[in-house]
C-alpha cells in the first residue's frame, strides 16, 4: 500500500526506556562463526536475503499493458510459474527467504457475475486487480494465482513445498492494522468466526468489537473530481455506492462517514482494545520486559484476558505456520500497539522458534521498543539509511550522511533490514528515482555489506526494471500492486518461462551477473558478523569525499575493505589508511571478491591509493 498519506494520531505506542540486548538466532549463528573456520563460500548459515515477489506480476508473459486491463487483456501470472528453475535461479542470489506480496485472498474486481468469486465493488477496491494490503479473507488465497480457483490452497502448498526443496524459506504478508471493508472469510477453519461477526454495532467503541463504528451513519463512498474507479470503464457494481450501516472507521483512523478519497477508504481499521481517545484497554506490559525472553513474554499473555481481534490474529497465524509458511512481513505495525505485538510474536514464536518476523515501521522512535518489547526480528531501514542513501543516489545527499544514518542505529544494526527496492518504493531505473539501474550497484555494494542487517531485492530490481508502466491506479516509477500488468525488464529475464535471461540486453547481463557475484556474500563471515571501522578518505577532493564511502569488515576469519564510488559522472583517487589489524612489514595482497580488479598491495603502514571510476566499487579481501 502507498504510504504516502498522513497516519491518524489515534493510536499511541508504549515506549520504555533503554533496551538491552535481544538474544535472537542471530546471535547463536554469531556463536557459531566464531568458533569455526568458514570462508566466503562456507554452508554455513550468514545473514538473511529476502526476495520479495509481487506473486501475481511474477510469471506474467502478456505485454498488451492496456491502463485498467483486465485479467484477460494484461495477463496474470500464477503459483505455478514459480518452477524448480526459476526458483534456482533466485537462490543463486543468495537468497534465505522468499516473500511472496499478495497470496492471500484480497479484495479485486472481477469482469461478470459468473465467477467463483464474487466480484468486489470497484467503488471500494483501488485499481482492477486489486490492493493486496485490503484483505478479504485469512484462511484463503487470491484465485487469480492458481490454475483451478477450486485448489488454490492446494495449489500454494505446492509452492511452499518447492520452495522449500529449492533451500529457500516462504513468509507471506500479514496486515493486522486493516482488513478489506467487505471481509468476508468463505472458508474458516471450525470455531473461527469472521471479524466484526459479533460486533455490537450500536456503539463507537467497546473492548472486543473487531472494528470502530461511526454510529446511525452509513458509509459514503468517497468523491474526488480526478478519480473514476476502473478510469471510469463501466462495471456493474460501479455506481459510486457501496452499502455499510453503520459505517466503520478507515483503515488509517479515518472516522468520517465518508473518508476523503486519500484515506486508505478501501479498507476498515481493527480494533485492538484501543479506546479513540488513545488510551489502552488491555494489560500493560511491565517495562522490564524489554529484558525478557519470548517464553517469558507467552507465560506472561497467558494469564491475561485480551480483545478479541488479539486471539483472531493468533488464529491467522497459526493457520499459516501449519500449512508450511516460514514467517511473515507485518504492514505497517507501528499503528498497532507493541503489547499486541509481544503477544502475537511471543506465540508465534512459542509455536516456531525460528520463524522470521519483518516489520514495516517508519517511526524511528518505535524501533527499539517494537523490537526490544514487540519480539521484532526485524525492521525496515527506511527513515534515515535507506533514504539518505537514496539521496547520495541522486547525488543530493553525501557520504557522511548515509554513515551517520547507520550509526544511529548500529545498535539494533543485526535488526535492521536493508532494500534499495521494494512495492511501494521507486525503481532505482525510473527517472523518477535516478534513471539508471547501474547507479543501484555502488548503493547495493554498501547497504548489504555495511553491517549484520539483513538485505532484500525486489524481482526485476537485478534486470534494470524502471516500472514506468501506466498499469491504472496510481503513477508510473514503482511497479503497480493495483493493477494486471507484465513487467518487461523481469520478462526479458524469464524468457517465456525458461529463466535464463534470454531476452536480456547485455547491459541487463551484467547487471543480473553483478548481484549474482554480490548477493551470496551473505555467507561470508566478515558480512554476517564482522565489526564495522570507518575510514577516513586522505588525500582526496571535497567532491571525492561527498561521493565516497569506504569501511572495514573484520571477523577472525576474514578480513574486508570495501569503497565504492556514488559519482555518476566522475572518477576519484583517494587514499585510505586502514586499520592497525592490515599492517604487515611485508605488505598485504587483497583480492577482489567482485571480480573486476586484479590483485592489489597495501603498503607495510597499512595505506592503499585507489582510482574508481563512476559508479565503482571494490570488495577486497585480505589474503592470508
Amino acid at each position: 500500500m502507498k504510504r504516502r498519506r498522513l497516519v491518524s494520531g489515534m493510536m499511541t505506542c508504549l515506549l520504555l526506556g533503554a533496551c538491552t540486548h535481544y538474544t535472537s538466532e542471530f546471535e547463536e549463528k554469531k556463536q557459531q562463526a566464531n568458533t569455526h573456520a568458514v570462508n566466503a563460500t562456507s554452508p554455513l548459515d550468514g545473514k538473511p536475503v529476502v526476495y520479495q515477489v509481487f506473486t501475481r506480476l511474477f510469471g506474467n508473459t502478456q505485454t498488451a499493458n492496456i491502463p485498467w486491463g483486465s485479467v484477460t487483456q494484461n495477463g496474470v501470472g500464477k503459483f505455478k510459474d514459480f518452477t524448480p528453475k526459476a526458483l534456482t535461479e533466485i537462490k543463486k542470489l543468495g537468497v534465505t527467504h522468499m516473500w511472496y506480496t499478495g497470496v492471500l485472498h484480497h479484495a479485486m474486481v472481477s469482469q461478470n457475475k459468473l465467477t467463483e468469486m464474487q466480484s468486489d465493488d470497484p467503488d471500494v477496491v483501488k485499481g482492477r486487480a486489486g490492493s493486496p494490503y485490503a484483505i478479504k479473507d485469512y484462511y484463503n488465497v487470491n484465485p487469480d494465482l492458481a490454475l483451478n480457483p477450486q485448489q488454490r490452497l492446494n495449489e500454494f502448498s505446492q509452492l511452499i513445498t518447492r520452495t522449500h526443496q529449492a533451500g529457500m524459506k516462504v513468509i507471506i504478508d500479514i496486515v493486522p492494522n486493516h482488513v478489506a471493508r467487505n471481509y468476508h472469510s468463505i472458508s474458516p477453519p471450525d470455531g473461527v468466526t469472521n471479524f466484526g461477526e459479533g460486533d455490537n454495532v450500536a456503539v463507537e467503541y467497546a473492548r472486543d468489537n473487531n472494528f470502530y463504528y461511526v454510529t446511525d451513519k452509513a458509509f459514503s463512498v468517497p468523491k474526488s473530481d480526478n478519480y473514476q474507479p476502473l478510469g471510469g470503464q463501466p462495471h456493474y457494481l460501479s455506481d459510486g455506492n457501496f452499502s455499510e450501516f453503520p459505517a466503520k472507521w478507515t483503515g488509517n483512523g479515518a472516522r468520517a462517514a465518508q473518508p476523503s478519497i486519500d484515506d486508505w477508504y478501501e479498507t476498515v481499521k481493527v480494533n485492538y482494545g484501543v479506546k479513540p481517545d488513545g488510551s489502552y484497554d488491555f494489560p500493560r506490559l511491565p517495562a522490564n520486559f524489554a529484558d525478557k525472553e519470548v517464553s517469558e513474554h507467552y507465560a506472561f499473555w497467558q494469564q491475561q484476558n485480551l480483545p478479541n481481534s488479539w486471539y483472531k490474529f493468533r488464529e491467522i497465524v497459526y493457520f499459516w505456520l501449519d500449512k508450511g509458511v516460514d514467517g511473515f512481513r507485518y504492514d505497517m505495525a507501528e499503528m498497532v500497539p507493541v503489547e499486541f505485538w509481544s503477544f502475537l510474536n511471543s506465540s508465534i514464536k512459542t509455536k516456531n522458534s525460528h520463524a522470521f518476523l519483518l516489520a514495516e515501521v517508519y517511526n524511528p522512535s518505535l524501533y527499539r521498543p517494537y523490537i526490544h518489547q514487540g519480539k521484532m526480528d526485524y525492521l525496515y531501514d527506511k527513515v534515515g539509511f535507506y533514504d539518505s542513501l537514496k539521496a547520495l543516489m541522486q547525488q543530493t545527499g553525501s557520504a557522511k550522511q548515509v554513515m551517520s544514518a547507520h550509526r544511529s542505529v548500529q545498535d539494533i544494526a543485526p535488526h535492521m533490514l536493508h532494500f534499495l527496492e521494494n512495492h511501494d518504493e521507486q525503481r532505482i531505473a525510473s527517472p523518477e528515482f535516478v534513471g539508471d539501474a547501474r547507479m543501484g550497484k555502488p548503493a547495493m555494494v554498501v547497504s548489504h555489506l555495511i553491517s549484520q542487517s539483513p538485505s532484500m531485492l525486489y524481482f526485476g530490481q537485478t534486470v534494470g526494471e524502471d516500472g514506468s508502466e501506466n498499469a491504472g491506479f496510481g503513477q508510473p516509477s514503482r511497479t503497480s500492486i493495483f493493477d494486471y500488468i507484465g513487467v518487461p525488464a523481469h520478462q526479458a529475464w524469464m524468457n517465456h518461462g525458461a529463466f535464463d535471461g534470454g531476452l536480456l540486453s547485455q547491459e541487463q547481463r551484467s547487471l543480473r551477473a553483478f548481484y549474482e557475484t554480490l548477493m551470496p556474500l551473505n555467507n561470508a563471515p566478515a558480512v554476517a558478523y564482522g565489526q564495522l571501522t570507518e575510514l577516513k578518505l586522505h588525500s582526496a577532493s571535497e567532491p571525492a569525499k561527498q561521493r565516497i564511502i569506504a569501511f572495514t569488515r573484520e571477523h577472525t576469519q576474514q578480513q574486508l575493505l570495501v569503497v565504492s564510488n556514488f559519482d555518476a559522472k566522475q572518477s576519484h583517487t583517494v587514499t585510505l589508511k586502514l586499520p592497525k589489524s592490515w599492517h604487515s612489514h611485508s605488505g598485504v595482497t587483497v583480492t577482489d571478491l567482485l571480480h573486476t580488479r586484479a590483485n592489489h598491495q597495501i603498503d607495510a603502514s597499512g595505506s592503499i591509493t585507489l582510482t574508481l571510476a563512476p559508479r565503482e566499487s571494490v570488495v577486497y579481501q585480505k589474503e592470508k
